[in-house]
This record gives structure tokens, C-alpha cells and sequence, in this order.
């Protein structure tokens, strides 16, 4: 197979734009209103009429809550990690860390930039869960208490209380969330020279 010219590449980054677009539900309008490039150029940029740079590609990449590379379709050379599939569900992006059969599973969720941050919708399901905030402000609807936090922060839930998970502020947010079964809790450490229970005393 003969190697990808930059031609190739450059044609390529249109498409994909529109593909990540349409997955997270943005129009043209609302993605103009967020990065403050005009309508008409992300169209041309999607349509391949205008050619993509770093200064179009970079607001872009920071609202889509990708790296840059994903966007020009760079391979990942000399990478020994495992790169899973993301997830899109509910506008949102899941990004599935651990592929352990039963116990708890391990996320990294990203809630895409929005220019007007969404009503909560709460739901409900078996389950519990653990959040850490780690860019951006989260919005956290959980039965009557609706919270706002900041990166560094965390919680944990019954996911059987009617909960919501938005941006506080219509931008991008990134969290790790551990997602137990009913009756699953954690168990935190939180001084090291102290024994557990378990350990004699």
C-alpha cells in the first residue's frame, strides 16, 4: 500500500471534522458561536474547500476533546499503549479505561463545549458511582442538590438517586468515573501509616 501524501491527509480532515460535528450533535451555527471562527469557514473547512491550519485546528480540538493528532489522523508510531474505542452516548464521550468482566469499570468521560450549557435531564439506574474532575467546571444534579465542581474535585453517588452530569458553564469538562454495581463501595487509604481493620494493631 502506497504511503498517505500530505495531499491525502490534508483531504481527509474535512470529513472527519463533519463526522465529529454530527457525532456530538453541534450545528454549524453553535460551533461558530464557541470558537469564534465564522460559519461560512468551518463550512468550507468541513466541505474541503478551505485548507486546514493549526489556528482553525486548535479551537477545534479543544471543543471536540480531541488531541490534534486524531483530527489529521496521525498514526500513533512508537506507542505501546493500548488505545481503545471511545464511546459516544447521550452527546458525550466515554472512553472505556479497564476491561475487567464484572467488579468496577473505569472511564474517562469528556463533555464536549456547548454555547449554552444543557437543562439537566436526570436519571436513574442500578449502581454506584466515583467521579474526579480533572479540566473544567462539572455540573452535578443529584436528586435536590445541584453542585458545581472545579478540577481537583470529587464524588460519589447512589446512581438509583436521579442524577445529571453537564458542563457548569458550556465548556469542555474531563472526568475519571468508576462505575461499581449495587452495594460496591470504595475503600480509601487516606493515611498510609495508619492499619485497616483487617490489619492487626
Amino acid at each position: 500500500m502506497d504511503p498517505k501524501t500530505d495531499d491525502d491527509v490534508l483531504d481527509a480532515v474535512g470529513p472527519r471534522l463533519r463526522a465529529l460535528r454530527r457525532d456530538r450533535g453541534i450545528t454549524l451555527a453553535d460551533l461558530a458561536a464557541t470558537t469564534g471562527v465564522s460559519e461560512s469557514t468551518l463550512s468550507r473547512l468541513e466541505s474541503g474547500q478551505r485548507r486546514p491550519s493549526l489556528e482553525l485546528l486548535l479551537p477545534l480540538a479543544r471543543i471536540y476533546g480531541v488531541p490534534l493528532d486524531d483530527l489529521v489522523g496521525a498514526p500513533r508510531t512508537g506507542d505501546p499503549r493500548i488505545h481503545l474505542k471511545p464511546i459516544r452516548r447521550y452527546g458525550m464521550i466515554f472512553v472505556p479505561l479497564s476491561r475487567r468482566p464484572g467488579g468496577v469499570h473505569a472511564f474517562k468521560m469528556i463533555i464536549p463545549a456547548r454555547p449554552e450549557p444543557l437543562e439537566p435531564t436526570p436519571q436513574t439506574h442500578e449502581g454506584f458511582e466515583w467521579l474526579y474532575v480533572l479540566n473544567g467546571h462539572l455540573r452535578l444534579v443529584i436528586g435536590e442538590r445541584d453542585l458545581t465542581l472545579p478540577p481537583g474535585e470529587a464524588a460519589e453517588f447512589d446512581t438509583s438517586l436521579p442524577h445529571w452530569l453537564g458542563s457548569a458553564d458550556g465548556g469542555v469538562v474531563e472526568l475519571l468515573i468508576l462505575f461499581g454495581l449495587q452495594g460496591l463501595r470504595a475503600h480509601v487509604r487516606t493515611d498510609p501509616h495508619r492499619p485497616s481493620q483487617a490489619e492487626p494493631q
